[in-house]
This record gives structure tokens, C-alpha cells and sequence, in this order.
């Protein structure tokens, strides 16, 4: 196959990853709390019921904010249930994932965990719009950022938490432009009452920083019309718009699945045209930035078929929904998607993986088990770990195949990050799925002299997992051959394959 290449050099770049990029996202839906983070009668609970077995795999993927409480749970939550004595807070149907939610989890418990995790973990609370409005948004940031004085404040304070929870990130609702969601808008509706909110919650604390709903996919009929519709009610209200995307093979057409991030790329440029479209006819110098904040691959067929049979009558306890089992394949996908939202690290400055744990997660549990790593755990954790710094402007010239959904696609996708110690990671993803693919990268103004390290995740069996069965069925190998000479790097990149190379 023909070498496919690109050049650094220091003088060209995206901008600086923020470390939010590296967010994540738990919801009260399946077993991502109850099971998952949250087990009280589990061997390795802690005394307020969180995992650490658990625990110390989010720390090892390198999660920083992590989105809570939905999704689409959040159009029907109450927050006033999630606070105070656990044993005295109501049970309640869940519509969005038709469940009993029993709120032994809230968001004090929320508030913990992310203090075990460590100073990185950072809140990013989203506020029900679609059942609720202004006045309860209000009450809940006061009862959670308010140091004392008024009635919610101090009603914390008694409930055990002396501390305000220092919350800067809200998500003014979710989806709203979903008919699937709970209290589901028009575009002008919630542009009104999103305006109305952001309004608000500046009232209380100038300093919030605020993420508006964008649309749901690029595939949504209302998709860039809602953007601007929103973002002509909330252009200076607001510091982020929201995108959510997930990817699945269909029709068996998996070089097109393998191809996802050239959607997400899409989308992404599409949004940002939109936001500076709105923001050259208001005449504002601002610059609204990207929160994607909902991002997976996700067999959404499987759940879909899983609903259309459920009872009706059956509103069960933490079911196990959307507990899809990634293979290597998947796990190449969601490389790929990191490698996009790197490569637009100017703008899009928060992301969030769905889920964290067991619903369409990197980590899994069994109740009263084991938990373990799936493939795509992988491929994160070296982002978030190497993936610091400045995002170098990488242009590839590379073999090309033709696609179903996305025509003619690059065979590599590929970023690189420049450290603060100068160091370069690079970030690669073969497409091909039969071939190897040569690389050489051409490094100009880069005093780099040797490789570190070149890490893969390719198999041989490209649906290879991870299981309960077998916790270590696949993991990165070092690759061997990969030579930094003359400013020069030069590697092979295996079939299908997420790559890792570190330089310094």
C-alpha cells in the first residue's frame, strides 16, 4: 500500500486541549449508578457505598468533568429528592428509561465521588427543563453553590455538607429537541426559556459558565436551523452549544462504521459555521464554544429492540439497559472519534464519553462482583494521559477507499498533541481493514530524536471483547520497527488498528 504522510511543525497548530475534553457522563439509567459506581453491600464499598474497584478504574482512564444526572433522565428529576437523609427520599417512575428510580444516589453522593476521584473530577450538573423552568434551576443553584445564609443553603449545610459544591458547568436541560424527551420544545420555546434561565443563574453567580442545547445528532430535520433559532435567544447568555453523536454499523456496511469520524468532523465544522454565523449577525466578537458532550459508539438497534419488547407493566430497578460489549472494531471507531475531537481542540472544548460505567461504558461490573476494562477503555486513557498540551495542525496525504455513507474517506486519521516538555504524541487510526499501512511523519522544528513508545489495539479477530468471562482478552501491544532518524518518523500501522506513538 502506498505511505501515506504528514508534517509537524510547531508553527502550525489547533490550540491547547482542554482538559475537559476528557469528560465524562453519568446518568441515572441502567446500571451506571446502581451496581456500577454505587454498591453499598459490595466487598469493595467504601462506608458511603462507592466502589473501589471502580474507583480505581475511573482514575486510570483519567476522566475529568463528568456530566450528571442525564440525559434524557434529567427532563422528569426532581432534585429536591436527591438531597438530604437517603432513607427518607421518594421513589419515583423513571419515563425516560422507564424505571423506579429510588434516589439512594444523589447529589451529595454525586459530589462525593467526584472528590475520591480527585481535584480533575469537576461538575458539570444539568438542569431539568423540560418538566421545570427558572424558579427550580434557581433553587437548586443556591442549594448547591450557596456558602450559607438562606434556607437551601443552610439546608444543606444540614444535610451534611458544609461546603457549597462549587459547581461552574450547567447543561440548560438535554435534547430538547428530541420528541422522545420529557416536556420536548420547538426551537423558539426553549431558546426563550433558555435565555430566560441563563439570565438568571448570572443574577446569582456572573462567573457560571452556561452550555446550551444543540441539536441531538446532524441527522435531526431541525438540525442547524435549531442551532441558530437557540442561539439568536441565548448568543450572550451562554458559553457553549451542545452536540451528541453516536455511531453503529448498519446494513453490514462496516467500512462506512469504521469511517464514523468524518461525521463527527462534519458536524463539528457544521455547528461551529452556525454559531459564527449567528454570532456575525448579532455583531458579537465572541466566540461560542463546542460541548459535545454526549459521544459513543452505541448499538442503538439493540436497545431498540430491547424497548419494543419490554412489559409494558414492568418498571424494574436498575435494569440492565444499553450494556453493549465493545470488540476491537469498536474500540477503533472510538479512537478515531478522540482523534476528531482533538483535532478541533480550538473549539470544541468540552466533551463527554457516554457512559462511564456499565451503559455503553469503557468500564463494566458484575453486582456483587468483579469490574474490568472493555476495548475501548483503552484508547481514552492514553488520550487523556499523553494527550495534554498543544494540538498540533496535522494534513494527511493518504490512500483513500470509498464509502457507503461518507464517500471517499482517508485510510489514516491521524492528530498529534506537543507537550510542555516538548515531547509529541501522535494519535493514528488505520482505516483498512485487510492492510498495513506505512507511515512517515516529517518533523520540521522539532528537536525529537527517538521514539518512546508505539502502542496498538489490533487483533487479529477483529470482534475480539472483553467479557466477564475473559477480563483480559485484549489490550494495547508494543510495536516493534518504529524508527525516528533524520527528522523523520517512520512506522506500520497494523489493519484496523488505534496507534499510539510517543517522541521526545
Amino acid at each position: 500500500m502506498r505511505t501515506a504522510r504528514f508534517t509537524l511543525d510547531p508553527a502550525f497548530t489547533i490550540g491547547e486541549v482542554n482538559p475537559r475534553l476528557f469528560g465524562s457522563f453519568v446518568e441515572h439509567l441502567g446500571r451506571c449508578v446502581y451496581t456500577g459506581i454505587f454498591e453499598p453491600t459490595h466487598p469493595t464499598a467504601d462506608e458511603q457505598g462507592i466502589r473501589q474497584d471502580v474507583l480505581d478504574l475511573v482514575r486510570e482512564l483519567g476522566v475529568t468533568t463528568i456530566r450528571y444526572p442525564g440525559g434524557n433522565f434529567v427532563s422528569g428529576y426532581k432534585w429536591e429528592d436527591s438531597v438530604g437523609p437517603a432513607e427518607d427520599r421518594p421513589r419515583r417512575l423513571d419515563l425516560a428509561w422507564r424505571s423506579t428510580e429510588s434516589n439512594r444516589f444523589g447529589l451529595s453522593e454525586y459530589i462525593a465521588f467526584l472528590k475520591k476521584l480527585g481535584p480533575q473530577a469537576e461538575p458539570m450538573m444539568a438542569i431539568n427543563l423540560g418538566t421545570r423552568g427558572v424558579a427550580e434551576a434557581l433553587e437548586l443553584q443556591e442549594y448547591a453553590n450557596h456558602p450559607s445564609g438562606t434556607t437551601l443553603s443552610e439546608q444543606r449545610i444540614t444535610h451534611g455538607d458544609k461546603d457549597p459544591f462549587g459547581i461552574r458547568v450547567w447543561c440548560l436541560g438535554n435534547e430538547m429537541d428530541g420528541p422522545w424527551q420529557t416536556g420536548h420544545k420547538t426551537a423558539e420555546e426553549y431558546g426563550r426559556i433558555a435565555a430566560e434561565t441563563a439570565r438568571a443563574m448570572r443574577q446569582i453567580d456572573a462567573g457560571v459558565e452556561l452550555v446550551a442545547c444543540g441539536s441531538s445528532s446532524q441527522a435531526m430535520p431541525t438540525f442547524a436551523e435549531w442551532e441558530s433559532t437557540v442561539l439568536q435567544e441565548t448568543y450572550d447568555l451562554v458559553d457553549y452549544i451542545s452536540l451528541h453523536a453516536y455511531y453503529q454499523p448498519t446494513d453490514g456496511d462496516l467500512d462506512s462504521f469504521i469511517a464514523s469520524a468524518v461525521d463527527m468532523e462534519s458536524f463539528i465544522e457544521n455547528v461551529v459555521a452556525t454559531a459564527d454565523h449567528v454570532g456575525a449577525r448579532l455583531k458579537s466578537k465572541k466566540k461560542i464554544n463546542l460541548s459535545f458532550d454526549e459521544w459513543n459508539v452505541w448499538y442503538t438497534s439493540d436497545w431498540e429492540e430491547q424497548a419494543k419488547n419490554a412489559d409494558p407493566a414492568d418498571w424494574p430497578e436498575a435494569p440492565r439497559l444499553l450494556e453493549d460489549n465493545y470488540s476491537v472494531m469498536d474500540a477503533v471507531v472510538f479512537g478515531s472519534l478522540l482523534i476528531a475531537l482533538l483535532r478541533h481542540a480550538d473549539r470544541v472544548t468540552v466533551a463527554c464519553l457516554a457512559q462511564l460505567v456499565n451503559v455503553i461504558a469503557p468500564i463494566m461490573t458484575e453486582p456483587g462482583g468483579p469490574a474490568w476494562r472493555q476495548t475501548t477503555f483503552f484508547p481514552f486513557a492514553q488520550a487523556s494521559k499523553h494527550g495534554r498540551g498543544q494540538v498540533l495542525d496535522v494534513r494527511v496525504d493518504s490512500p483513500t477507499h470509498e464509502t457507503r455513507k461518507h464517500g471517499e474517506a482517508d485510510l489514516l486519521h491521524a492528530t498529534a498533541v506537543r507537550g510542555e516538555d516538548g515531547s509529541v504524541t501522535v494519535f493514528a487510526v488505520n482505516r483498512s481493514r485487510t492492510e498495513s499501512l506505512p507511515l512517515e511523519v516529517g518533523l520540521n522544528g522539532l528537536d525529537l530524536t527517538s521514539v518512546v513508545e508505539h502502542s496498538a489495539l489490533a487483533d487479529a479477530d477483529p470482534d475480539a471483547r472483553n467479557t466477564l468471562a475473559d477480563p483480559e482478552r485484549v489490550a494495547p501491544h508494543e510495536v516493534a520497527g518504529t524508527t525516528l532518524q533524520d527528522g523523520t518518523l517512520t512506522a506500520v500501522l497494523e489493519p484496523l488498528s488505534w496507534n499510539m506513538i510517543r517522541i521526545s
